[in-house]
């Protein structure tokens, strides 16, 4: 009977592998590794990780490539990543649980559960809803705040008390304007109404059921084995390793790290109505109202013609199948994440340099899932990327060729330093020092540029932290002819990154005035 019990136990365990080998080479082309490493070559991507599940089980979870360049350490299925942005429909699944328990409503105002909270638009201070902040109708803070969450010293309610000085970038609930620190409040929201922390909520009721031990909310949390990517960017013709910058203050809006072990467990978690190990996570009616669109968004994207947004969910199609995603991107770490619902099938690429591969990578498995295999994402995506960067390069060059040569400042560099302040960006300290100047913003010796004289009064603003790139300011004037302001280009979106900073579309001027 014990060798019948063994037998049959053999049995079913070849009978189980057989059939998921099966499931796994419907789902993954046989040379996927190859594929993947020869991509990531074509892309200077040093690290990635990817995890792929379909149907409740996890077709894979594996890692390419190294943590960091110049290191041999390799990445695996449990190498941390920052996911950045795709923390975000984790902060409205944590809302979301609140709704559930009946302690707040999606159509709550945020004032009711944080009275301190204020906009410079007082209606709009009073009526803003969680509802609003997790579908970025509020009309503030495109892109991280508009610089407010490079803060990176102060806490999070430091850094929403600024918000009363923010000017809305459009009318409140006119449109879609992204928000990192709307999603921060959110986080506050939890906060709030349970006492305890966003993070240590997320450790309680999802991370630690669901046995995500290597997912966390800050990179002081980082595993002491080491087994994390370093983040990368590509400047100056070269993808280097760039300081790890801690984001503690944005968190609920994009500072989880996790692996392809842990976020395939959350997606088989999202694609089975909140369920996982036969213990609910998350009610599947407000699992629901994450996942369900909630304001119509523009599409450019042939490929996705249809676009909504949800609760830190984009709603879009591809190839006439409904797909629900986030990407994700801080400083050097890039994430894409797609759930197929229908299909029972989530992907999520994480990666330590800025990339379209990613993209490349889900649309292709995709595809080879549904059988219509017919394009090479790849080659598209790095045509385009490459037409792209040769273009934007173009303007950078153009937009320097204007530099006027041959000009000198109206003062002596001593005359430029002093002390600056702006309310919403706080201060700004110009330096000088062994005949340059230095400006260091938010206090915070880690946010420290040298000042390179362009022409006239305009400088770039040459940041210290590779990351950060370069920008442009100019000195002011006041009637008696002294120095009396700066005022900051801040880039807030550039045309292309890899280029660099500028140029860019998209940028707030922010004036500071002398204070000393």
């Amino acid at each position: 009977m014990k060798n019948l019990f063994r037998l049959s136990s053999l049995l079913f365990l070849l009978l189980y592998y057989t059939l998921s080998v099966a499931l796994a080479r419907q789902v993954i082309p046989e040379d996927f590794d190859e594929w993947i490493q020869n991509g990531m070559e074509q892309w200077q991507i040093p690290g990635m990780a990817v995890a792929v599940v379909k149907d409740g089980e996890v077709i894979l979870a594996a890692g390419y490539g190294v943590l960091k360049i110049g290191d041999s350490h390799p990445v695996d299925a449990d190498t941390q990543f920052g996911i950045a942005s795709v923390s975000k429909h984790m902060t409205a699944s944590s809302l979301a649980l609140l709704v559930e328990e009946g302690l707040i409503s999606w159509k709550d105002p945020v004032v009711r559960h944080i009275p301190w909270f204020e906009l410079s638009d007082p209606w709009a201070t009073a009526h803003v809803t969680i509802h609003d902040l997790l579908t970025h109708q509020v009309g503030v803070g495109r892109i991280l705040g508009n610089r407010l969450q490079f803060m990176t010293n102060r806490s999070r309610e430091e850094l929403l008390r600024h918000m009363r000085y923010h000017t809305f970038e459009q009318p409140f609930r006119a449109g879609y304007v992204y928000s990192n620190v709307m999603y921060t409040l959110a986080g506050e929201v939890v906060t709030a109404v349970t006492g305890q922390s966003w993070d240590s909520f997320m450790h309680e009721r999802f991370f630690e059921p669901m046995d995500m031990k290597r997912t966390n909310t800050s990179i002081l949390d980082l595993h002491t084995d080491g087994n994390f990517a370093w983040p990368h960017q590509y400047i100056k013709g070269e993808v280097i390793p760039i300081p790890l910058r801690n984001w503690d203050n944005s968190s609920p809006a994009g500072g989880v790290n996790s692996t392809a072990t842990d976020m395939a467990k959350w997606m088989v978690m999202q694609l089975n109505n909140g369920v996982y190990n036969d213990i609910v996570m998350i009610p599947s009616s407000v699992l629901t109202d994450i996942q369900t669109p909630k304001v119509s968004l523009e599409s450019t994207d042939v490929s996705a013609p249809v676009r909504s947004y949800g609760y830190g969910y984009n709603i879009t199609d591809f190839r006439g199948q409904r797909v629900i995603s986030h990407g994700g991107a801080t400083d050097g770490m890039n994430t894409s994440y797609m759930l197929l619902p229908e299909h029972n099938f989530g992907i999520i690429i994480m990666t330590n340099t800025f990339n379209n591969f990613m993209t490349a990578v889900a649309y292709s498995v995709i595809d080879y899932m549904l059988g219509t295999s017919d394009r090479d994402w790849n080659a598209l995506m790095l045509n385009n990327y490459q037409n792209y960067y040769d273009s934007v390069k173009i303007i950078r060059e153009e937009f320097e060729s204007t530099r006027i040569t041959g000009t000198t400042t109206t003062h002596t560099l001593e005359s430029y330093s002093g002390l600056f302040h702006n309310d919403l960006y706080d201060q700004a300290e110009v330096r000088y020092h062994e005949g340059s100047l230095i400006l260091t913003i938010f206090d915070d010796e880690e946010l420290t540029a040298d000042l390179e004289h362009w022409h006239h009064n305009t400088f770039r603003v040459n940041w210290r932290n590779p990351a950060m790139r370069e920008e442009f300011m100019q000195f002011l004037m006041d009637y008696e002819g002294q120095i009396g302001a700066l005022e900051i280009r801040y880039s807030l979106r550039p045309m292309l990154l890899q280029v660099g900073a500028y140029p860019t579309e998209y940028y707030r001027d922010v004036i500071y005035r002398r204070i000393d």
